[in-house]
């Protein structure tokens, strides 16, 4: 995901027309960066190039590789702090070795501060685009801002990359956003920490391919009285998240974001949801998303809906990763703090304040985004 953004982004540079699948394109908003002024670094527990990475991965087309080559070459990825721990399926040579969290943290920071000088740069968003960790116990140490930090302090177990991470940006005054089902900023003791510091942050697990067709369906469903009786969801994908989720610990963390859509939207609970994703190693980024919906109509007559989605899953997030990135900054600019609710349209999870219930209809969320961009929109 990460090395398609930035190939596009690139290639925009090059006058190429890769505009299209940008969502905001075509919003003009006082303060919302421009996508060839996004400059690009980050951690991956793999040390090679991203020109590599996009070799290896073969989203891009031959003409797009040999396009963006050079640039690509240049950027390679700084040592990650990771855990076996948390992420069984992902390995790599490229990680650092560190005595205890707030060692890493501070390690965290000093990359991001050196990034930004380097580049000379106005502003930094961090975007959680790793593989899927297990979800952790919900322990008191989660649950406030300091006793975050009492844990940060005593090593505590339970507390993952994706929360050093999340917490480093905090830290860092950096606004931060959860493309995985991952357990980072959305802990309470995060959120908290992060409205203390007035730091922007949304979340979690972008919404690509399956779950943004359920969430633009069942709304149609609810306004023609159609009753869900069942809904089978099929996913088979051979790329490094598939291969990650092969780890009963980090799926389970995915199906809990797909899980809470359908009723939350319907106004009901649907008995027969099932969600199913099974790695294919030759799929490569390739995924497929298949669904069968049996729905009751009029007189409580039987019907079925199949839907097959043939789709790139990188081509289906790097936009997203761009727009959610350009949007926090904008948050930023505007003194937003806490969880940034106009972001829902690009996740599974939403991020709320308050820990209230997220909306999840696609249209209303739609409206959220139109709306908050609207209010100093240069129209």
């Amino acid at each position: 995901m990460a090395t398609t953004a930035v190939a596009g982004v690139e290639l925009m540079r090059r006058g190429a027309n890769s505009m299209s699948g940008l969502p905001l394109a075509d919003v003009s908003v006082p303060g919302l960066a421009g996508y060839e002024d996004l400059v690009f670094g980050g951690w991956d527990v793999n040390g090679q190039s991203l020109a590599a990475a996009a070799a290896e991965h073969h989203v891009l087309n031959d003409n797009q590789l040999s396009d963006t080559e050079d640039a690509l070459s240049r950027v390679t990825p700084w040592k990650a702090v990771a855990s076996s721990a948390f992420c069984r399926r992902i390995g790599g040579g490229n990680m650092r070795e560190m005595r205890g969290h707030r060692a890493a943290i501070d390690a965290i920071i000093s990359d991001i501060q050196q990034f930004k000088a380097a580049n000379d740069l106005d502003d930094v968003v961090m975007i959680n685009l790793a593989s899927t960790e297990r979800t952790p116990a919900e322990g008191e140490a989660l649950r406030t801002a300091d006793g975050f930090q009492r844990a940060l302090d005593q090593d505590d177990p339970d507390i993952g990359p994706a929360m050093l991470y999340a917490a480093a940006a905090i830290e860092a005054g950096v606004a931060y956003g959860n493309f995985t089902p991952s357990v980072a900023a959305d802990i309470p003791g995060l959120t908290e920490l992060a409205e203390r510091r007035g730091v922007p942050v949304a979340g979690k697990d972008g919404k690509t391919g399956q779950t943004l067709l359920k969430t633009v369906l069942a709304p149609a469903f609810r306004a023609r009285a159609l009753h869900v009786d069942g809904w089978f969801s099929t996913n088979i994908l051979g790329n490094r998240d598939g291969q990650a989720l092969e780890d009963p610990d980090s799926l389970k963390s995915k199906l809990g974001t797909k899980g809470n859509v359908l009723d939350s939207i319907l106004g009901y609970k649907v008995e027969d949801h099932l969600v199913d994703i099974r790695y294919y190693r030759p799929r490569g980024d390739d995924k497929e998303a298949w669904d069968n919906i049996d729905v009751s109509g009029f007189l409580g007559h039987k019907m079925q809906i199949k839907v097959n989605f043939l789709c790139k899953d990188s081509v289906l997030a790097a936009p997203l990763v761009l727009e959610i990135a350009r949007v926090l900054d904008l948050a930023r600019q505007r003194g937003e703090r806490g969880p940034q609710e106009q972001l829902s349209l690009f996740f599974k999870a939403p991020m709320t304040a308050g820990r209230r219930a997220p909306e999840h209809a696609f249209h209303r969320q739609e409206r959220m985004l139109a709306d908050w961009l609207g209010d100093k929109a240069d129209r």
